[in-house]
């Protein structure tokens, strides 16, 4: 029986101890087990992250294995190499699908019912990765996509053109990753285009303003990379975000990576669309419509990821136990 309070970390590095953090805070499980290939490591995060329980909720939080994931509710995978200055995430691709091939079996070998969230990069590549060896429906393997990305492109338009980011709509779609693109069609500040907001606002020069922030979102990882080595509190609270729509049954429109099935005219590839997030995980993808450079875009980046994964398609194709 599937335990919804319950959420399993594998991976105990810098983000999966930030995502621990930040979910404990949440009071959204009763349950967090984090499981390393540094056993140690998993130990001395949990017992850290545990010694602030009095000022949260009641919780267990312990370092324990893969006999833990059996009754999860959600399976949250941060562990993969990390990403290094100037390596792009699909430079990643092949160093995580190996390390993923050894994963997902000892996932599933214990009877694994849950959902499964992907937060190791390239998430999209590793997200279809999941897919096909777990061989679970969908909708309960999700990647968290563009929901950091989308939030970056919030802040920024809120800070640029003064105003609340949580009143400013809009989405980055495609690849978490260099070929993501905003959808500013459908951008919005509570209702009102960014056009003529910045009209109303007397910000002359509105197209400029979408094009350095369209480049500030797609450099900010590289950025905080060059700078610390590593982003792990941002994607900690895009995580936190997606189990509150799952947990609470939220029904959140959330970028999220999805297994995309002839939605845009697009087949067999796992990127970020709008999708409507519940407790059966990917429950609606949302047929926005799209500009005519939009939709090239988001073809542009279908292209990109779909020959990622036929030079990892030997790979893929090898389920069962680990090597």
């Amino acid at each position: 029986m599937v335990n919804n309070k319950k959420v399993v970390m594998i991976g105990c590095g810098f983000v999966g101890s930030a995502c621990v953090f930040s979910l404990m805070q949440s009071s959204l499980f009763s349950e967090i087990v984090l499981i390393d290939i540094d056993r140690e490591r998993a130990k001395g995060e949990a017992m850290d992250i545990s010694h602030g329980i009095a000022f949260a909720k009641e919780m267990k939080i312990y370092e324990g294995d893969y006999r833990e994931v059996k009754d999860a509710g959600i399976v949250i995978i941060t562990a993969g190499a990390n990403q290094k200055p100037e390596e792009s995430r699909l430079d990643l691709v092949q160093k995580n699908v190996d390390i993923f091939r050894q994963i997902i079996p000892s996932v599933m070998s214990q009877g694994f019912q849950g959902i499964f969230l992907v937060v190791a990069n390239p998430v999209d590549i590793l997200t279809y990765a999941v897919q096909k060896l777990s061989g679970l429906p969908a909708n309960r393997v999700i990647g968290s996509g563009t929901v950091l990305d989308t939030a970056r492109l919030k802040h920024y338009l809120g800070r640029r053109l003064e105003v609340d980011s949580r009143n400013v709509h809009a989405f980055i779609m495609g690849e978490h990753g260099d070929s993501e693109f905003p959808v500013w069609s459908k951008a919005n500040v509570s209702g009102i285009s960014i056009d003529d907001f910045c009209a109303i606002t007397g910000y002359a020069e509105a197209e400029k303003l979408m094009t350095e922030i369209e480049t500030a979102v797609k450099r900010s990882a590289y950025e905080i990379i060059q700078r610390k080595n590593a982003t792990y509190y941002g994607v900690a609270m895009a995580v936190k975000r997606i189990c509150e729509a799952i947990v609470r049954d939220e029904k959140s429109i959330l970028t999220v990576s999805a297994l995309i099935s002839g939605e845009y005219g697009i087949e067999d590839v796992v990127l970020s669309v709008p999708c409507i997030v519940g407790k059966e995980g990917i429950e609606r993808k949302l047929p926005l419509t799209l500009s005519e450079k939009e939709a090239n875009c988001l073809k542009k980046s279908a292209v990109i990821l779909r020959e990622t994964i036929r030079s990892c398609d030997y790979t893929l194709s090898h389920k069962g136990y680990p090597d």
